[in-house]
């Protein structure tokens, strides 16, 4: 923590079960405000933004249908800082007032801590020691007066939406609205991790009621235990919910005393690469493959490099056969020898190997991290599976489907990534412009995705000459300067590079882009953004800048507002540009670089193609 400001503004009050008034705290701004009331042994919520509702009075319980009593209340403030080991802000400011509900379920004690900060709120049960071995049912509904505009994740196929709210069913977090002014909510969970027993929340709509539901069940194991906050997120514009940090407050702080061995950085990929041909190699899944990859990482300064799938045929009890044409050991001692960090692949699906020994033995083999694929999206294994990693020392990236576990990256930051998204390429599908921009939006509030952009032989792609490319050519509907562009913009602590070495050499300029930009960042702001259609992020390195903008499939040349600049100071821009011909299907490796004085209050004027991106690094100038 580097500040600390507590103030107790309110003492527990007693309070008859009969309320007159409903309990109101209030955001330190005062523009958002969650109110609680008992009425007829049930308790209810209601949430407004400058005095207008979002949630209508909407019932929530912590035991299925209980009679609710209220005992005593508290408010409090809260300001506060603290650093996270990564991510979008070295530095976040914690401010919030805190509603305290001390209350009874059928007798049972129980308390509801609701967290109200300017952008976002979060309200979750806390349980008494009478409560152990019952059945929890952790139950919030909540009415909107909204009738379309929602949007959610749809695993590979990318995101669901817009839709109409009698469109919904069973809805995977996080459920996204974007009103007709522009506006944007977002309802979610944080804080899963400390939640034991809980999944992640399944929301449904009534058509009759007109009624949103989020449930979430588990035993109590009494005294302690905690619900997952329930999170929504409010903003005048949809790209701003991609930094919001309400989840990340809302988690709980880093468990691990040593953080110094997670490394965030960029990282090569062999998958996508498999049947490349550059005229005197072919890449695959052998020992020299790799060894090549890892020869391109250490020239290049890159971190990390991922040997993913079928460098191992089988693991049962305790014992990986690991495949003929791989020498594993060699493989591990040469990047080791050339400063290369190792993250491994483990395919569940491939046998029981004994999750007990599972990471001692990837860590005794020298791997930094590893790559997990197909556990299913259970809170309870994929909370163990971060912790026996973080206690080998590896980071990990949870493949396919993931529990949506918001916030746990400032809990355990060896959460380095994760694909809770449709990555590109997935089951050889190449998303669109479109889905890669819809996914940042609402994917991306669960925190970071490995979604693998950064492709530069995009015509080798498209022609089919990858053995795991798309398999319908010429899908993949991208320029490289949106590809490059794509890296910035998608939060992640690991930046999957997906390409073969060969394609980045024949494009040293633009790639120095990728060399240069950090994975970790001190500052990131949303400077344009309509969902779907286009985006523009600027995140800060110490007095660095880099900038990200990228596009759907219509031309079009966005503003990029140059206002975060430090005052009476000159920079140096290097812009990376589609160049006049560029177009996402038809001439997608076309691209500009030119360089610029700029200053604070310039503006940019970023001309994208189809498909197209716009890039920059703004350094002070010498």
């Amino acid at each position: 923590m580097t500040r600390h400001t507590v103030l107790w503004f309110g003492a527990a009050v007693a309070l008859s079960n009969a309320m007159a008034e409903p309990l109101t705290v209030e955001s330190p701004d005062g523009t958002l405000s969650a109110s609680f009331e008992v009425k007829d042994g049930a308790l209810f919520y209601s949430v407004s933004e400058a005095n207008k509702p979002v949630v209508g009075s909407s019932k929530v319980e912590i035991l299925r249908d209980a009679s609710m009593e209220l005992k005593e209340h508290s408010l409090r403030e809260n300001d506060t800082s603290w650093k996270p080991v990564w991510g979008q802000f070295s530095t976040i400011r914690d401010h919030h007032r805190e509603l305290n509900l001390s209350l009874t379920a059928n007798g049972m004690p129980v308390t509801l801590l609701c967290r109200v900060f300017d952008d976002g709120l979060g309200f979750r049960f806390v349980l008494s020691e009478e409560s152990k071995g019952k059945k929890l049912n952790f139950t919030n509904e909540f009415r909107l007066s909204d009738e379309k505009g929602f949007y959610h994740p749809r695993g590979e196929q990318g995101v669901s939406g817009p839709l109409r709210r009698d469109e919904l069913k069973g809805v995977p977090v996080p459920l996204v609205q974007i009103r007709d002014d522009g506006s944007a909510r977002a309802w979610f969970e944080s804080d899963i991790y400390s939640a034991d027993g809980f999944e992640s929340m399944r929301t449904t709509y009534d058509k009759k009621t007109g009624v949103f539901t989020s449930t979430s069940s588990a035993t109590s194991t009494g005294r302690g235990q905690v619900t997952p906050w329930r999170v929504i997120l409010l903003d005048d514009r949809v790209g701003n919910l991609a930094v919001n940090t309400v989840a990340l407050n809302l988690a709980a702080p880093c468990k691990l005393e040593d953080t110094s061995w997670i490394k965030p950085g960029k990282g090569l990929w062999d998958w996508r690469v498999h049947g490349y041909d550059n005229g005197d190699f072919v890449y695959g899944i052998d020992t020299r493959s790799y060894l090549r990859f890892i020869d391109f990482c250490a020239d290049q300064g890159i971190e990390y490099f991922t040997v993913d799938d079928h460098w191992f045929l089988s693991a049962k009890d305790g014992k990986i056969e690991v495949s003929p044409e791989v020498d594993i050991e060699k493989v591990m001692a040469y990047a080791k020898e050339k400063g290369v960090r190792i993250k491994l692949y483990y395919d569940r699906k491939k046998g029981n190997f004994g999750d007990e020994t599972l990471f001692s033995h990837y860590a005794g083999l020298g791997a930094s991290g590893m790559k997990y694929g197909f556990m299913g999206k259970r809170a309870g294994f994929t909370r163990a599976a971060m912790e026996a990693a973080a206690e080998h020392r590896m980071v990990i990236n949870f493949h396919d489907g993931p529990a949506p576990m918001a916030g746990v990256e400032r809990t355990l930051p060896n959460l380095i990534t994760r694909e809770y998204c449709h990555a590109q390429q997935d089951s050889r599908r190449a998303f669109t412009p479109e889905t890669f921009l819809k996914m940042v939006m609402v994917n991306g509030l669960i925190g970071p995705l490995d979604m693998a952009n950064g492709n530069f032989g995009i015509g080798s792609i498209n022609a089919g000459e990858r053995q795991k490319g798309p398999k319908k050519k010429n899908s993949y509907i991208s320029t490289v300067t949106s590809e490059v562009a794509r890296t910035l913009v998608v939060y992640s602590g690991l930046i999957t590079l997906p390409d073969a070495p060969e394609e980045y050499l024949k494009k040293p300029d633009l790639f120095e882009f990728l060399k240069q930009m950090p994975a970790t960042w001190d500052e990131s702001r949303v400077l344009n953004s309509k969902i779907g259609t286009y985006i523009t992020t600027a995140r800060r390195s110490g007095d660095s800048w880099f900038v990200g903008s990228v596009n759907d499939q219509n031309e079009r040349t966005l503003e990029v507002k140059l206002d975060f600049l430090e005052a009476g100071k000159s920079y140096e821009a290097t812009i990376y540009q589609d160049a006049e011909d560029s177009h996402g299907v038809k001439n997608p490796e076309a691209y500009e670089i030119t360089t610029k004085s700029v200053k604070r209050g310039d503006v940019i004027p970023a001309r994208m193609a189809v498909g197209g991106g716009h890039a920059m690094i703004l350094r002070p100038a010498k």
